[in-house]
């Protein structure tokens, strides 16, 4: 039996704490705040309660293998699962009203070409099926295996770029291949498709321009495996999983923050905190590895610096508004809709800067039809999401710039027809220094996920880091930000330790 103390108490650490303890483990927590979950955050106020992280789950297969392999009942039995359908409708500046059915890529053709016209449909799906050549050549190294010490074939984009024909067979093919390439020659500029590709590539805070092709596996796992909604938020599934962690006997320390990291001879023994040392043969972090490092609360080897990488260059947050309604939820209503901006252009050149903000910025509207949210069926409660620059870059802290920046969204919303302002109760603003004194993010950023290609600059740290005894988890380590990742990150260094 080894003594492991895990940093952290957000789904990664509490994923790896069941696992770990289950294999027979005596596991520690000791998490800097007063509650778990991380990112995975909840906001209740009369009767209504709302998400204020990620409100929708993906390959939910990472949180079933989880239950099963540190209990006997599937996840179905632990938290109420269902499928998102339709799993998407998308508002476009041009008047175009689309929705896409969940898990049915058959599905999504008809509907492309129903409001593009014949042949968007297939445009795409010749795409989506070079994401799945992605998929296939990635699922294994860069989602479930640890990241190799030689990362040098992961640095080469495995996406299947198309033969160009002609007078374009003789002209250089565009390098590195992006998501900007793959909508200009396999999408044909088309503005739908276009802004249907890049919403996910928005979501994830990955700009078109320099994100690499293999990017579009993104789409192809939402539209193949998809989107999933937990009845009560997804934090009921951080209630589950701490369950499991207290069945498993794991031992939570909250308000108790690790201020270093222990090394003796060069391994991590433990680590200090403002009550006293806890020893240890294992120390896990899945706090952001930038600020774990850069604030020296672990010694990089040599003196060095890992945080120097370009997944945090321009790195995004989430800006949202969580809104009490009256009125009932109209029948009909989609749990997700998209309002892409009118000026993307402005948008991705706000979001590269970092300094300044979107006028009509792209806002995803979430809309659970869950009883257990509201107060009663006379309400609704409704959160508007916008990918924004972080803390740092905006200082969220500016008298009234949050709520003139919730006016905006709002307006968005409803110059596409939602009707939301007329029916406001009252309203919660978040922004990125919320998430930053929340969970001890990077500037309050969402990580993002590894991605194969561009030479590697689109992975993580690995899991087993160079300081002996000490390991990685989390959005800032293999395989990168998301619910699903995070999971699988748990998962890998699980695994990497073994039993006792």
């Amino acid at each position: 039996m080894a003594r492991i103390v895990i940093i952290g108490a957000g789904m990664s650490g509490l994923a790896a704490a069941s696992r770990l303890a289950t294999l027979g483990h005596r596991v520690t927590v000791c998490e800097a705040g007063g509650t778990y979950g991380g990112m995975v955050g909840r906001y209740e106020r009369d009767g209504f309660a709302f998400d204020t992280g990620p409100g929708l789950l993906t390959l939910p297969a990472v949180y079933r293998d989880l239950a099963l392999k540190t209990g006997k009942e599937p996840l179905e039995e632990l938290v109420g699962l269902a499928p998102v359908d339709p799993e998407s409708r998308h508002l476009l500046p041009d008047g175009t009203d689309l929705v896409l059915p969940n898990a049915s890529r058959g599905g999504v053709v008809q509907a492309l070409d129903g409001a593009f016209g014949p042949g968007a449909g297939a445009r795409w799906a010749e795409v989506t099926n070079r994401g799945r050549t992605v998929w296939e050549a990635t699922r294994r190294p860069l989602l479930e295996e640890p990241l190799p010490a030689d990362t040098r074939p992961l640095g080469t984009d495995p996406y299947p770029a198309p033969p160009r024909r002609g007078l374009l067979a003789r002209l250089s093919r565009p390098r590195p291949w992006t998501l900007t390439s793959v909508a200009t020659h396999e999408l044909g500029g088309h503005p739908g498709l276009t802004a249907l590709l890049n919403e996910y590539a928005l979501r994830f805070g990955l700009h078109p321009d320099t994100a690499p092709a293999s990017a579009t596996v993104l789409p192809y796992m939402e539209q193949s495996f998809g989107v999933w909604y937990v009845r009560g938020g997804i934090r009921a599934l951080a209630d589950a999983v701490y369950r499991r962690c207290e069945q498993r006997k794991v031992e939570f320390r909250f308000d108790t923050a690790v201020t270093a990291v222990i090394t003796e001879a060069g391994r991590a023994v433990g680590v200090d905190t403002a009550t006293g040392r806890i020893d240890a043969d294992v120390v896990i972090s899945s706090m952001d590895a930038f600020e774990l490092f850069s604030r020296r609360i672990a010694e990089w080897p040599g003196g060095g610096d890992p945080a120097d990488r370009g997944r945090y260059d321009r790195p995004t947050g989430r800006f949202c508004v969580l809104l009490a309604l009256r009125g009932g939820r109209p029948a009909g209503t989609v749990h997700r809709t998209v309002v892409h901006s009118p000026e993307p252009a402005a948008e991705w050149d706000a979001l590269s800067r970092g300094d300044e903000l979107c006028d009509r910025p792209t806002v995803q509207v979430l809309r659970p039809d869950d009883p257990s949210l509201r107060p009663d069926d006379d309400h609704e409660s409704v959160v508007l999401t916008a990918t924004v620059p972080p803390a740092g870059g905006i200082d969220w802290t500016a008298p009234g710039l949050a709520d003139r920046y919730a006016d905006r969204l709002l307006d968005q919303a409803d110059t596409a027809g939602l009707g939301l302002r007329e029916r406001v109760v009252w309203r919660v603003v978040r922004t990125p220094e919320d998430t930053r004194r929340e969970t001890g993010s990077f500037r309050g950023a969402v990580p993002r996920p590894a991605l194969a290609g561009d030479g590697g600059n689109w992975l993580q740290l690995a899991n087993e880091s160079p300081v002996p005894g000490l390991y990685l988890i989390g959005g800032a380590a293999h395989p990168g930000g998301g619910l699903a990742r995070v999971g699988m990150s748990a998962c890998i260094a699980a695994n990497l330790i073994g039993p006792a």
